[in-house]
């Protein structure tokens, strides 16, 4: 069986963000395990949609803006995500769930995992992200990467190296090898459906 090829989904296009480092970090990371996996980083700034404007999801009937075909293009490509995402009033960013509304079968029966960051590390965004990832037919990990609190401002802040934070290795590494069983599974699964 081919390597798994995994997107890591940098989820805000804000020109302050903060998901650039630890999306970088995340896949500098997991290049050690290239026997294992491939990752890419797909950045929403590449994909500027407009707000859901189509006659229905993609599932039903093909989406005429240039820019979603091309997403959902890309999104086709991998066999699992990890979402880098930061908490907007207890949620993901707008254009995250836009950038998910925007393809249905692309999504489907592929795992997802999470690397969130800010005060509470985006638990509760994470939270309303795993049940939007189960609608759209996918399987979210359990482990979570969550870079919270005073280590979020020190990073973001101060400049704190995230390879200081050996915490987020040994949650990276569980998360990844969570990510790559399902990602195998599942792989093995849609080629016998």
């Amino acid at each position: 069986m081919s390597t798994p090829k995994i997107a890591i989904i940098i989820s805000s296009t804000r020109q302050t963000r903060f998901g650039d480092k630890p999306a970088q970090w995340l896949a500098e990371f997991a290049a050690r395990r290239s026997a294992d996996l491939a990752v890419e980083v797909l950045d929403l700034r590449d994909y500027p949609m407009p707000f859901f404007d189509e006659v229905a999801s993609n599932a039903w009937a093909p989406s005429t803006n240039e820019v979603a075909q091309r997403w959902q293009q890309k999104v086709a490509a991998f066999d699992g995500y990890i979402f880098v995402t930061a908490e907007y009033n207890r949620s993901i960013p707008a254009v995250l769930k836009n950038a998910l509304d925007y393809a249905y079968p692309e999504w489907n029966r592929k795992p997802a995992a999470f690397l969130g960051y800010g005060g509470v590390g985006a638990a509760r965004a994470v939270e309303q992200l795993r049940l939007i990832c189960i609608e759209l037919q996918m399987a979210p990990t359990r482990t979570g990467v969550h870079i919270q609190g005073g280590d979020f401002m020190a990073v973001w802040r101060e400049g704190k190296p995230l390879t200081e934070l050996p915490y987020l290795e040994q949650n990276a590494t569980t998360m990844l090898d969570e990510l790559l069983w399902w990602a195998n599974a599942l792989k093995t699964a849609r080629t016998q459906a």
